[in-house]
């Protein structure tokens, strides 16, 4: 039997380990990517601690943003070739035929199921995948700078689509982490304004030199304060990416008359919405989870234009019990890549 390497998760709150395991073999639809790279996402610490309510499968090897050639092609597979640089992104596929899939709302579908989720992703020397839901990834990205932008990057650019603004209009992007430090780019890239809401001198620096034009410290001033007197009202669009009650109500206040929040974010606890408020302001609520494929055939050609560039730390696979703890901790300003090539 052929094996490769893979990081496994035994057991819910447990560490990883990296084990010798059976090449996975495929079905006349799907293909077998070799992994090149593959990035680290808080969701794969929420599915290795099994923290939200539906579960994934255990044992499981976590990762959907995988990324590396075709090996091998199922029988009914016509549109691709051995070769092709593709990702698998977090929707690993979905019936194809629902009123959602069919409206162009793949992600709604709900018999759609996920990559290192419900099947196993990207922390391996090898990945299968449903052929039809994979993306080319452009020439001018190598495997590392393609591989964040399969969710981190994808998850920003859709929150930005569904936040029904239009060129010139101002945005807040809620927390300049993993997701709002892509976020600020994409938001530049489509002609926004924005303003960012973080905290510590390093999160302005960065902040400015991505573009925003402002950047506000919740931790010195309030943000639906410090908006209104910066721009003479309310956001047209928040994007909270933060997962705690404050950041949430924040972004919620902030927003003017008849603008959007579009949530992000996965807190903990459950937060009240100001009905009277919302209806009597006329906000919208959006909740945002990833993208479509052609979203993410949108969001990389933005990277591929060189519009992108995402804030890349380059660890092993071997350390990724370490990882997770430094993403918990808080001590990742960007985004981890586990680069298998180098």
């Amino acid at each position: 039997m052929k094996a490769m390497k893979a990081a496994v998760a035994h057991a819910f709150n447990t560490p990883l380990t990296i084990d010798d395991v059976a090449i996975p073999t495929i079905n006349d639809n799907e293909i077998l990517v070799h992994i090149k790279a593959s990035g680290v996402c808080h969701t794969d610490i929420h599915a290795c601690h099994g923290d939200w309510p539906v579960k994934p499968k255990m044992p499981l090897i976590p990762g959907h943003e995988g990324v590396g050639v075709i090996v091998e092609l199922g029988a009914n597979v016509t549109h691709l070739k051995k070769g092709d640089r593709v990702g698998i992104p977090f929707l690993y596929t979905a019936c194809g035929h629902c009123d959602y899939c069919l409206e162009g709302k793949e992600t709604l579908c709900p018999d759609c199921q996920y990559t290192g989720y419900h099947m196993d992703g990207g922390y391996a020397d090898y990945c299968r995948a449903d052929a039809n839901y994979v993306v080319k990834i452009p020439g001018a990205l190598s495997f590392v700078e393609a591989a964040p932008l399969f969710c981190a990057g994808l998850t920003s650019y859709k929150a930005l689509k569904v936040s029904r603004t239009k060129p010139g209009d101002w945005v807040s992007i809620v927390g300049v982490g993993g997701l709002g430090h892509l976020a600020i780019q994409y938001a530049i890239s489509m002609g926004l304004n924005v303003v960012a809401v973080d905290t510590g001198e390093e999160r302005r620096a960065q902040s400015l030199k991505l573009g925003a034009t402002y950047f506000i410290d919740f931790k010195k001033e309030k943000p639906e304060d410090e908006i209104p007197a910066l721009l003479g009202t309310g956001v047209h669009s928040a994007i909270c990416t933060a997962v705690s009650k404050a950041g949430f109500e924040s972004a919620y206040a902030s927003v003017r008359r008849g603008g959007t929040l579009v949530l992000v974010g996965l807190p903990p606890d459950d937060i009240p919405v100001p009905i009277f408020d919302t209806v009597i302001n006329g906000i919208t609520l959006v909740g945002s989870i990833v993208g479509t494929r052609r979203d993410l055939e949108e969001c990389l050609e933005f990277a591929a234009q060189g519009k992108i560039k995402t804030d890349i730390h380059i660890r092993k696979r071997e350390d990724i019990n370490q990882i997770f703890d430094d993403l918990e901790k808080g001590k990742i300003t960007g985004r981890i890549v586990m680069d298998f090539e180098s």
